[in-house]
């Protein structure tokens, strides 16, 4: 609690605030009414009328960054005192203060200065709350984005760096918030304490008070009555003795007794008498005496004390709302010199600070533009010159017809040749392949499908043309927020680029015999499946995988045996064979189709992030049925229709909740779920861990040691519902709403363990949720 000293010690210096933490060091009270402050107090020259800013060295080393000591010019600018008490008034007070109601006067008025202590003690601390909040939002606000603006796909050159310096400059002002609520939540505390010690002591000097009041009143009754008594005897004895009868007619007193003399009756009348005088004069004396200490002592000292009560606490009130005044106007300068900083035309370099307009100013957009363009110059290849048509000589002179065509004649023969390898090659290498660990991928990470449909039918037969364009895709708008160009994991264990999967007829149950050739013309791929290493999507593929890897898919394949069926067909000889999603391993779609993620969850995730994130209960509302079904054999049995894409919501009857609950049907049909039977005990485990960091880095350990579609198809997941949550506002599905519906689908259940297992499924999936950019990368 501050002292608040008589004004009798004159040893106490004017009352001193020491900007800008505020920490009063000593207090002086005016009893004038007023709260005089120095001009050191206000932290004012002793000469000079403008208003200066002192930095550097006598710059508070806490605010340095922003908010320093505030001097308000020469004593010229102080308030004038206010005016004295008219006499007459002054006349008024002291009658008021003599008399009995000056105590219970004193006791309002303090109260009254208790309660408004109190009021504005509650307007510092709610204050003090909203500049917290708005300090630390505008903090975080300013550390998100900075994060943010560091990312590859955000610009750079000066643009960053002024950002930065503009960002920077955000956080300097919220530190200021964040200082200046401090420092109300203290003055808070110490008006608080000041009104509890004024409300023990109001509560004394009432007693004593009030008592000593009551007590003179109380003694004056006694008398008032004594003094009754002692009339009213004194008037029965003078009847008696001259023998007048009572007015009215009544009897003398004591004439029932008839058996006393006048003479007895006047002699008991004046020993009656006697005794009331005694008492009548005793009750005088007393009531003299407590009245004349009341006056003199008692009065005097409770008012006196009440007086420098009330002076004490509004003394502390005023001072404080001065320090209110003054930290306000600290804020405000300290927001404005990080803002705007005084700049010294003398000695301008690059170390001073710049203002925010300056700073932005210095953005230069054409620099920018032409460093971006420049860092390509690595990637430009180098001009081979003129291309010119040279014929080979083995052919002969060239005929005049072929002067004017530069391109060679194309033999068309029903028999493959060499020369045929290159277009299939370039074919099976189609833009829609996706390289899980590659950091520089295709710009669509999942890829859209050629329009032979989602997955690669075969090559085009014998004796077809093949040109470079058939391989680009027929969708030139892919989902934006579907992007993944770069992409790794990190501290993988499971990675299954690096180590042979196991044969298709081992894993999945199906395939032709161990003893017979998978593909014809022998090869690295004559000995067992293609490993997913070696596939011809990947781009970190050598020259010899890329040429030995693609099997020869346009010629049909004769066995050894009359009875064997043939391995594949040649598209020209009949429809597509059906190829169904639903209940097929995550495994073999990757290996039959080439995507890292099923067609069926893309085209899914992309309706849902088109049409499904303002929908209130996305994910958890359920969809038509029949609609499901629809799109579940459309899948299927027609993976190559256009009706297929999502985009266009005709397409899945305008029905989003149809959309999610395919694609929780496509989960629930894996033979392995997506986060498999294999590490299901290990996710288990890893969600008991109470620490959330060790949870989650257990976790991101045992997904980074998934089987690559698995861990695909999971991260496009993950990111697409963080994106759901992000509209959480709107469609009310937070994390753990969304781990409570998709928990059991993606991890699968184990009916002798669900009940048990049922709780730490949804803390798998909601740590997931809560740490997606932790656990998987966001670009």
């Amino acid at each position: 609690m501050s002292d608040f000293r008589s004004p009798i010690d004159t040893s106490v210096p004017s009352l001193s605030l020491q900007m800008p933490q505020m920490t009063t060091q000593q207090h002086r009270r005016d009893y004038s009414g007023s709260i005089t402050l120095d001009d050191h107090t206000l932290g004012r020259p002793a000469s000079g009328d403008a208003a200066t800013v002192q930095e550097g060295a006598e710059t508070d080393p806490k605010l340095s960054e922003g908010m320093t000591t505030l001097h308000l010019g020469s004593a010229a600018d102080q308030p004038s005192p206010p005016p004295p008490t008219d006499p007459a008034v002054l006349k008024l007070v002291g009658e008021v203060l003599a008399s009995e109601q000056g105590i219970p006067a004193l006791l309002q008025r303090l109260k009254q200065s208790i309660a408004s202590a109190k009021e504005f003690g509650t307007f510092l601390k709610k204050r003090a709350g909203l500049e917290e909040d708005s300090a630390q939002t505008l903090k975080k606000l300013a550390r998100a984005t900075q994060d943010n603006i560091r990312r590859p796909e955000h610009r750079a050159g000066t643009f960053v760096h002024v950002y930065e310096e503009m960002v920077h400059i955000h956080e300097r002002m919220a530190d200021n918030g964040i200082q200046f609520a401090a420092t109300l939540l203290q003055m808070n505390e110490e008006l608080l304490e000041a009104a509890g010690n004024a409300e023990r002591n109001r509560k004394v000097w009432k007693a004593n008070g009030l008592a000593a009041e009551q007590k003179v009143v109380d003694l004056e009754a006694a008398m008032r009555k004594s003094k009754a008594k002692y009339d009213s005897l004194a008037e029965e004895y003078d009847r008696a003795r001259t023998g007048e009868s009572r007015p009215g007619g009544g009897k003398v007193l004591g004439a029932f007794k008839a058996h006393k003399s006048a003479a007895q009756q006047e002699e008991e009348l004046l020993k009656k008498v006697q005794t009331a005088d005694q008492i009548y004069h005793s009750a005088v004396t007393s009531l003299q005496t407590e009245k004349a200490q009341l006056q003199t002592t008692t009065r005097p000292e409770i008012v006196k004390s009440l007086q420098e009560a009330i002076r004490e606490i509004d003394s502390a009130v005023g001072m404080q709302m001065q320090r209110f005044a003054l930290n306000n106007e600290n804020l405000l300068l300290g927001n404005g010199l990080v803002i705007s900083p005084f700049r010294n035309t003398a000695s301008i370099g690059p170390n001073q600070p710049r203002s925010m307009r300056y700073a932005i100013a210095s953005i230069s957009i054409d620099k920018d533009l032409d460093e971006f363009v420049a860092g390509f110059h690595s990637k430009v290849q180098p001009n081979p010159g003129e291309i010119k048509y040279e014929r080979n000589p083995v052919l002969g002179p060239a005929p005049s017809t072929m002067g004017h065509s530069s391109l060679p004649s194309v033999s068309h023969t029903s028999k493959p040749s060499v020369s045929q390898a290159a277009p299939q090659a370039q074919y099976q290498q189609s833009p829609q392949s996706f390289s899980i660990n590659s950091r520089t991928g295709p710009s669509n990470s999942f890829g859209s499908p050629p329009p032979g449909g989602p997955g690669l039918q075969g090559p085009p037969g014998p004796g077809t043309i093949v040109p470079a364009a058939a391989s680009t895709p027929t969708s030139a708008e892919p989902l934006k927020s579907f992007h993944q160009p770069n992409h790794s994991r990190t501290f993988s264990q499971g990675n299954m680029l690096n180590s042979p999967v196991s044969p298709p007829s081992q894993q999945y149950g199906a395939g032709p015999a161990p003893g017979a050739p998978r593909f014809p013309n022998g090869g690295p791929t004559a000995t067992g499946p293609p490993q997913l290493g070696a596939l011809p999507f990947q781009d970190n593929e050598g020259p010899s995988a890329k040429s030995a890897s693609p099997p020869q898919l346009g010629l049909p394949y004769q066995p050894p045996g009359p009875s064997a069926p043939p391995a594949y067909s040649a598209p020209n000889h009949g429809p597509p064979a059906s190829k169904p999603v639903f209940g097929v391993h995550l495994g073999r779609l990757y290996e039959r189709d080439g995507l890292a993620v099923p067609m069926v969850v893309y085209q899914c995730i992309q309706a849902v992030d088109l049409f499904g994130l303002g929908v209130e209960g996305i994910y958890r509302q359920s969809g038509s049925l029949n609609h499901i079904n629809r799109l579940k054999t459309m899948f299927d049995s027609e993976s190559q229709a256009q009706a297929l894409d999502f985009r266009n919501p005709e397409n899945f009857f305008h029905d989003v909740n149809s959309v999610t609950g395919l694609l929780k049907q496509f989960f629930r049909d894996l033979p392995d779920p997506l986060f498999t039977t294999e590490h299901h005990s290990s996710f288990i485990n890893a969600a008991k861990n109470e620490d959330e960091i060790v949870r989650r880095d257990s976790l991101h350990a045992i997904i980074n040691s998934l089987p690559d579609p698995n861990y695909a198809t999971l991260r496009a997941l993950m990111l697409h519902l963080h994106r759901v949550i992000d509209n959480s506002h709107v469609n009310r599905m937070n994390s753990h709403n969304l781990a409570v519906i998709l928990g059991p689908t993606l991890m699968g259940t184990d009916p002798s363990t669900a009940i048990t297992d049922a709780g730490w499924q949804i803390k798998v999936i909601d740590t997931i949720l809560v740490n997606t950019y932790q656990i998987f990368d966001e670009d």
